[in-house]
């Protein structure tokens, strides 16, 4: 996915209605720990889930859970990046898209392309040999037709952003002249998602009612079709926040509460998702993830709860690393299995799963300082 970057998690004072249109100068905002601790927790989910893949699997496959953490970068992703375009929209009337797609251009392109240089220009370093073509990747269509299990996949995510980011400028253009299609259009995808997945299941499914690995990939899970829910919701929070600042104020308010039904969400989700390939669990497991993601996050910034001014140490470090590490860590993950196993060390081991996290974290840190920061610096040079 196409991360927020650490500063992109600075926001103004909770329920402030003036956002500042610069995100990513440090001036402009005060930290937001809960952001942070979320983007810190969306990369180590992300990370222990494909790394027990390689043999680095936590006991009793706690694991297998992990994959929300892209539902969570979804969600703060249309929340942070979302709230920019309506700060615009509200304080200048208008987007400049080419600024717009500048910057997100020197966001996400640079250490993007390092590692598909890596990918398509070294494939002995690859965690499979098998990958999507080139073209897929360069056009942001690698999500489209994906095979699950090959090389460089988790880069499904970063498609899905890049086509929403692609429109999401127009539309809120149009959506913000009128009151109910502000209303409806969220809505619709709402439905609308509900209504597609029910019949591409009923469709794709076989005689027990359920779908195979590939049709549940092919059509469910990684296209865009199917994942829009928790962009859309960070969106709508966004805009909450910025012209309906009192239901947004009531809302952090009900923060010290608000987790309870968030993380029963979360959870009726993961529960759905163990049948991931039935009627139910197509359905409805994505949007139950993402109304309980967005509440979390409205529980992240709430004054009600501690995490909104608590630094918990190392998650402004993970949360700054985050993009650099998602693109990097399955080669990292490869790498340290090939040396394991060669040495016999068990990678299940407490040690094998600590230094493995350790060596990817690093490694994550030397691509976003010799790679995505330099860029992040020359993007702060053109105005939102």
């Amino acid at each position: 996915m196409t991360l927020p970057s650490r500063a992109e998690c600075n926001a103004p004072n909770v329920g402030e209605p003036q956002r500042g249109l610069e995100v990513g100068r440090s001036t402009a905002h005060r930290r937001q720990p809960g952001l942070d601790l979320l983007r810190a927790l969306a990369i180590i989910f992300v990370v222990v889930y494909h790394s027990a893949g390689f043999g680095f699997a936590l006991p009793h496959e706690w694991h297998r859970f992990g994959w929300v953490g892209v539902d969570l970068f979804f969600v703060l992703s249309g929340y942070l990046i979302g709230g920019q375009l309506l700060a615009q929209l509200h304080e200048q009337k208008s987007i400049h898209f080419g600024r717009f797609y500048a910057r997100r251009a020197l966001r996400i392109l640079p250490a993007y392309l390092m590692i598909l240089g890596i990918y398509f220009g070294l494939p002995s370093w690859r965690e499979q040999t098998v990958i999507s073509p080139l073209w897929k990747y360069l056009l942001s269509v690698q999500n489209i037709d994906l095979r699950p299990g090959t090389a460089f996949s988790h880069a499904w995510s970063l498609a899905v952003e890049d086509q929403f980011y692609l429109l999401l400028p127009v539309l809120l253009t149009f959506l913000v002249r009128s009151r109910r299609a502000a209303i409806a259009f969220p809505t619709f995808v709402f439905i609308g998602g509900l209504l597609l997945r029910a019949a591409l299941v009923k469709w794709q499914a076989d005689s027990t009612g359920q779908l195979s690995g590939q049709a549940y990939f092919g059509w469910i899970y990684y296209p865009t079709w199917s994942r829009l829910d928790p962009l859309v919701f960070g969106v709508v929070l966004a805009a909450i926040e910025r012209h309906r600042t009192t239901w947004w104020t009531v809302m952090i308010g009900w923060g010290r509460w608000l987790w309870i039904p968030a993380i029963a969400a979360v959870s009726g989700g993961l529960y759905l998702s163990e049948n991931a390939s039935t009627m139910a669990g197509c359905v409805w497991k994505f949007p139950m993830i993402a109304i309980g993601m967005a509440a979390l996050l409205v529980c992240s910034v709430s004054p009600s709860l501690p995490f909104h001014r608590i630094h918990i140490p190392g998650a402004a470090l993970l949360a700054r690393i985050a993009y650099s590490t998602y693109l990097s860590h399955k080669i990292v993950v490869h790498f340290v299995a090939g040396v394991f196993s060669r040495h016999s060390i068990a990678p299940a081991s407490l040690g094998g799963l600590l230094a493995l996290y350790f060596i990817v974290a690093v490694c994550g840190t030397a691509l976003y300082y010799a790679v995505e920061r330099p860029f992040l610096l020359l993007r702060n040079r053109i105005p939102a």
